[in-house]
């Protein structure tokens, strides 16, 4: 089954995430099949904390893509809603 999840990048303490479509088999970081996206749950300033591509994830919901509980609540938190 291919899912929307989250992948996590940066440092010890600053946690950064891709938003990834990838087979729910492979691990958490590890191959994806495609970027979709990137929150950023520390952005200070003018640097944008959360930036999703609605067109990419709405082609992958409807060919089947499964998003995660915390990637509904991220395109809820953006102002979209999964189609």
């Amino acid at each position: 089954m291919v899912v929307i999840r989250l992948a996590r990048f940066g440092s010890t303490h600053t946690p950064r995430y891709r938003v990834m479509v990838a087979d729910q088999r492979r691990y958490r970081n590890s191959r994806f099949i495609e970027n979709v996206g990137f929150y950023d749950p520390k952005a200070s300033g003018k640097a944008p904390a959360l930036q999703l591509d609605m067109e990419k994830i709405n082609d992958w919901i409807k060919k089947g893509a499964q998003p995660t509980d915390r990637v509904k609540t991220l395109m809820r938190k953006q102002g979209q809603t999964p189609a």
